[in-house]
């Protein structure tokens, strides 16, 4: 039996998502969407409401706390700043520039002020994702990804990129796991 590479790459993925990541999102809660586990942590705001010092990104009523380049040591983020990142900048953009998907920067994003409108939006981008990895043909696989905005792939074929974005969910979504499992056993 011959497996394609655009099969394996969407199977390693899907696999993840369907088995580990999306049943560990079920029954997410606002509160624990926005849950702080210490101080300073970075999440997604209401309009109006930032950390001092702190850059914010976003268009909407709830911003994303945002600093580029990013302080050293990295911050702390909320379940809420994770899922934001990925359905912005990990998944978003680039369904937007290698398959066509709506176009999704994270500076003027509309984040979601729900974990139920966070998780709608990450189902989204996830389908689209999956979707487009499965159809590629060994020849779109080996082209190089060509420059599109803040890419760094450029010369590289797109299946480094979507490696890199596999390895971007499936790390993303351990942070958020473990996150839900503090906040599950009273680190709160």
């Amino acid at each position: 039996m011959s497996r394609t590479l655009a099969t394996q790459l969407a199977e390693q993925l899907s696999w993840h998502w369907e088995n580990q990541l999306r049943p560990r999102l079920n029954n997410l809660s606002d509160e624990e969407y926005f849950w702080e586990p210490v101080p300073r942590a970075w999440n997604v705001r209401r309009r109006g409401e930032t950390l001092k010092n702190v850059g914010q990104r976003g268009s909407g009523e709830f911003l994303i706390d945002f600093e580029h380049p990013p302080p050293y040591p990295a911050p702390v983020t909320t379940i809420a700043w994770r899922l934001g990142h990925v359905i912005t900048g990990v998944l978003g953009e680039r369904n937007a520039s290698h398959f066509n998907g709506p176009a999704v920067d994270q500076r003027d994003y509309p984040y979601p002020g729900t974990a139920a409108d966070a998780l709608e939006q990450l189902d989204e981008a996830y389908q689209r994702w999956i979707s487009a990895v499965s159809a590629l043909d060994e020849q779109a696989l080996a082209a190089p990804c060509g420059d599109a905005e803040g890419e760094h792939f450029g010369q590289f074929p797109l299946s480094d990129l979507i490696l890199h974005i596999n390895r971007e969910v499936i790390h993303h979504g351990a942070e958020v796991s473990l996150l839900r499992d503090l906040y599950r056993h009273g680190l709160r």
